[in-house]
C-alpha cells in the first residue's frame, strides 16, 4: 500500500480517432477515493501499527495544469506505545504539489504534513512537514524528501531527510513488481535511528477499482531505537505485507 506511496496519478493523455487519424487530447483534472486495508502499516520500513493490521483511506484531487492536493489517513499504534503518551491513534497526511516533465524526465515537488491526531504527552510533537522532490526517467524514481520541523517526535531532528530508489516494472496481466531502497537519516538522534529499509513489492490489478499487493520488506533499523514502550515488539523486523485497496 502507500504511503502513502504519497504518489498521486496526473490523468494520462488518451488517443482518439477523428477523420481516419490519431490525435492526443489534452489532459483532464480528475478526483479520486481509495479506501484499504494493510496486515501492517509500514513506512519506510518501520511498523506504525505495532506489527497489527492498519484500515486506511484517502482522497485525491489533480488538476489538468500539473498541481494536484489530496489527504490520507490510517489507524497506528506507535504514539500511544510510546512512554507518555496519552492518546494519538489516527495519521492523518496532507499534501499538495505540481507534477510535470522537462528533458523526457517526469518530475513531482510537494510539501506534506504528517498530522497526528489528538497526539498528546510526548516529549516532542509528533507531528512533520517535510518538502520532497522526485524524478522519474523510465521505471526509475529517485526521490528526496527534507524535514523543515522536527520528525516524527525526535528531539532536534529538524532536517531529517529520506532518499529512496525505487522501479516499477510492469510484468503483463495486471501484475507489477516494485523493488526498493531508502535511506532515512534522523538528525541528532542516538544510535540505531537512522537506517536503510528495502522492500520488494508484487501488485495486481484485478479490475473495478480493486488492487492488491503483497510486500516483502526488511530494515537494520536499530532494535532498541525502534522497540517502544514496554510493547517488546521490533518495528523494524523483516516481515511479509499483504493489502488490498479500492479506488473509486
Amino acid at each position: 500500500m502507500k504511503k502513502p506511496n504519497l504518489s498521486i496519478l496526473l490523468a494520462g493523455a488518451s488517443l482518439l480517432a477523428s477523420s481516419g487519424a490519431m490525435a492526443q487530447a489534452a489532459p483532464e483534472s480528475s478526483l479520486s477515493y481509495n479506501a484499504g486495508v494493510v496486515t501492517d502499516y509500514r513506512y519506510r520500513g518501520i511498523s506504525q501499527s505495532r506489527l497489527k493490521p492498519a484500515v486506511q483511506a484517502g482522497v485525491d484531487y489533480a488538476d489538468k495544469s500539473g498541481f494536484y492536493v489530496g489527504a490520507w489517513g490510517s489507524t497506528i499504534k506507535w504514539i500511544k506505545d510510546t512512554p507518555g503518551a496519552t492518546d494519538g491513534s489516527l495519521e492523518l497526511d496532507l499534501y499538495g504539489g505540481y507534477k510535470g516533465s522537462a528533458g523526457g524526465v517526469a518530475y513531482d515537488l510537494g510539501v506534506l504534513r504528517y498530522q497526528y491526531v489528538g497526539n498528546k504527552g510526548l516529549a516532542v510533537n509528533a507531528n512533520t512537514t517535510e518538502i520532497y522532490a522526485a524524478g522519474t526517467l523510465g521505471v526509475f524514481t529517485l526521490k528526496y524528501s527534507h524535514a523543515l520541523t522536527n520528525t516524527f517526535a525526535n528531539t532536534d531532528s529538524k532536517g531529517s531527510s529520506y532518499i529512496d530508489l525505487s522501479a516499477n516494472v510492469d510484468l503483463g496481466n495486471g501484475f507489477t513488481l516494485t523493488p526498493h531502497i531508502g535511506r532515512q537519516v534522523i538528525k541528532n538522534a542516538s544510535a540505531g535511528g537512522s537506517y536503510t529499509d528495502y522492500s520488494l513489492t508484487l501488485a495486481k490489478d484485478l479490475g473495478k477499482g480493486l488492487s492488491a499487493t503483497l510486500m516483502a520488506v526488511d530494515t537494520n533499523a536499530g532494535k532498541s531505537f525502534y522497540t517502544l514502550g514496554t510493547t517488546n515488539k521490533y518495528l523494524g523486523k523483516e516481515a511479509l505485507v499483504a493489502g488490498i485497496k479500492y479506488t473509486f
